[in-house]
């Protein structure tokens, strides 16, 4: 084959991911074709659009999902929560499907879960690392607010902090500064340094 026919036959493909790209998926299709892969990527839909990116959390920030889920494990033990902290889970935001880090179910979120419902997390984290690109995070955000999720979490290990939001209004926490899931998880608190120790 000569470099020209090669470079309109990578073009012809390049034209129909596009236009592949341009009409969107299907749910059903997004599940078949997305949801069981194994790359290295996180892959999310979005109005039939799929949104691609690289996985935040990673073998080197296990030790922060081990030191949240210890201190839930703690609370859960002792009666002061009802529910569970699920990583990676599909959720749903309107018509946005979106795969926190971490979310927080209540009992009765997972009973409705079981009946068919969707449930939307009560809390959320998400670990940012330097994959994240600033766009997608605030996208993520404005999903999250116009669900009403009460309270989220986003950890910067690059920073060592958490910036906490409560609907619009942020706050950037560091060091000893004790951090909670409130209203949520009133129960739920962590210094910071502590999620990283």
């Amino acid at each position: 084959m000569s470099s020209a026919a090669s470079i309109q036959k990578g073009t012809q493909k390049q034209l129909q991911k596009t236009m592949k790209k341009s009409k969107g998926i299907s749910w059903e299709a997004f599940q078949r074709e997305y949801l069981t892969r194994e790359d290295g990527y996180k892959y999310e839909w979005l109005d039939g659009k799929v949104e691609k990116t690289k996985r935040t959390m990673d073998y080197s920030q296990i030790y922060i999902l081990k030191n949240l889920i210890s201190l839930f494990n703690k609370l859960k033990n002792e009666g002061k929560v009802n529910g569970f902290l699920i990583p990676e889970v599909d959720t749903f935001f309107s018509s946005h499907h979106r795969r926190p880090d971490i979310a927080f179910f209540t009992g009765e979120q997972i009973a409705e879960a079981k009946e068919g419902n969707a449930p939307v997390p009560r809390f959320v984290i998400g670990v940012i690392s330097k994959n994240d690109k600033l766009n997608q995070v605030n996208k993520k955000m404005e999903d999250y607010r116009n669900a009403k999720v009460p309270v989220v979490w986003h950890i910067l290990p690059d920073f060592k902090e958490v910036h906490v939001y409560h609907g619009t209004k942020m706050r950037i926490h560091k060091g000893k500064e004790i951090i909670s899931a409130d209203p949520v998880l009133p129960d739920f608190k962590i210094s910071v340094e502590a999620i990283f120790a």
